[in-house]
């Protein structure tokens, strides 16, 4: 019997797409009250000038001015998403990482975003209206720049459908730009540590699915998650007191999904706490499952896949999850891209299903993709920042495409003491995202 088709859970997300072909009208543009001087967090660098507020939609937001400005703003979208309340400790955090922006002469601007947890369409929200603070009541920019990192790639390429006329060029690094379909694996994850495991949840527990991540008024804890993964695999010591059979079912699952070993408990953890607020926000049912998909790379393939659980993504939390997070490739300015190729958060496959998606809405030429030699998903370190700026500036002003090549080089030649900090890989090119996340 042939597997369960996705066809028409695949129809409802395109329609749902479909209908946001020409994106909504902007929220209504509030009036804004205007950012009080505050001072900076530590690492800004001298000389700067920080300005904090919350916007109209209750949104925490920090803006850096540089002691000498390019005139470029920078707008930031932060990854995660955080869980929770949210804090404007957020944007310390963030400033604190890429501080670098405002050493290369440019303003910082970023929201915490009004609402915890996946909601993508509103932090695009967010972030549009950051911006709009900016220029009422601070400066306005020659240049005005989207940079979205890891989430906040979702976050970015959001925003830049539903505000096209906002930004000049959009800067994606270690981005999620491959839709929904990114986090199909931790669902795979979920599912065969069960089987595995067999402890989350304990047999003496009640049983949901499993893509919900955790039922809604589940009492579980990080830690508990962590000391379960432990116990079945033996992550939280060192390998050499593994026995065995955890040692045998950590290589089943990293083989099967293709990740690395050392990943698997945060991604339990993300299958867990962070799936759970999705499905909260899709009307308490998952947009995920696994139903149909086959797996491979484990010592008895057909125990495995007639052992796992099954279960079938809910049609209208899949519809509703991609009209909030997905975009089409619709970009009105250049989009410059980096990912980390060893990257085991966001894996760097879904660069090409940017790039397919950019083609087919005949944006190609707009497209810029670079790869760095790195497993790090955060920072790479202050000299890879710097020529990303600068060619994606250079390419909105003049029109001039740059190459990875000269990205590259360029790089070093900013670092010429230290011409080892730049890894980028201008030769590499990514496979097709189903290489790596079993297509469904």
């Amino acid at each position: 019997m042939r597997p369960l088709p996705r066809l028409p859970l695949l129809a409802i997300s395109f329609l749902a797409l479909a209908g946001c072909a020409s994106p909504p009208a902007p929220p209504p543009t509030a009036p804004e009250a205007p950012p009080l001087a505050q001072p900076c967090p530590d690492g800004v660098p001298a000389g700067a000038r920080c300005l904090r507020g919350q916007d109209s939609a209750a949104s925490h937001y920090l803006i850096v001015m540089p002691a000498s400005w390019s005139g470029v703003l920078v707008v930031h979208a932060h990854g995660g998403p955080s869980l929770g309340p949210t804090s404007s400790k957020r944007n310390d955090e963030d400033i604190q990482r890429w501080a670098v922006t405002v050493r290369e002469s440019h303003a910082w601007a970023g929201s915490v975003f009004r609402q915890g947890g996946f909601a993508v369409t509103t932090a695009a929200e967010d972030t549009e209206r950051v911006r709009r603070i900016f220029v009422d009541h601070v400066a306005r920019p020659r240049r005005t720049l989207l940079h979205g990192q890891s989430w906040g790639g979702m976050v970015a390429t959001r925003a830049a459908e539903l505000f096209p006329t906002a930004w000049d060029g959009i800067l994606l690094t270690s981005a999620v730009v491959a839709g929904p379909a990114t986090y199909d694996f931790r669902v795979d994850l979920r599912a065969i540590y069960q089987h595995l495991c067999n402890n989350h949840p304990r047999p003496d527990e009640p049983a949901y699915p499993l893509p919900i991540g955790l039922p809604a008024d589940s009492t579980l804890t990080g830690a508990d998650v962590a000391r379960r993964v432990d116990d079945c695999l033996g992550t939280g010591r060192p390998v050499a007191q593994r026995t065995t059979g955890q040692a045998q079912k950590l290589k089943t699952i990293a083989t099967v999904l293709k990740i690395p070993e050392s990943s698997v408990p945060g991604h339990v953890n993300y299958a867990t706490f962070t799936f759970r607020d999705i499905t909260a926000k899709n009307g308490g049912v998952s947009p995920f499952g696994n139903q149909g998909v086959r797996y491979a790379g484990s010592t008895d393939d057909a125990a495995l896949n007639a052992g796992v659980p099954r279960f079938r993504a809910d049609p209208a939390a899949v519809a509703r999850f991609a009209a909030d997070t997905d975009h089409r490739g619709r970009f009105a300015v250049p989009v410059l891209t980096a990912h980390g190729v060893g990257d085991a958060t966001v894996f760097v496959e879904g660069s090409d299903t940017l790039r397919q998606r950019m083609v087919s809405a005949g944006n190609g030429n707009r497209l810029v993709q670079t790869f760095v030699g790195s497993s790090e998903h955060s920072y790479w370190g202050d000299a890879m920042y710097p020529p990303l700026f600068e060619a994606l500036l250079n390419l909105v002003d003049t029109g001039q495409k740059p190459s990875p090549a000269g990205i590259a080089d360029r790089c070093k030649q900013l670092r010429q003491a230290q011409p080892a900090d730049c890894r980028f890989l201008p030769d590499y090119t990514p496979q097709p995202l189903a290489s790596r996340v079993l297509p469904r």
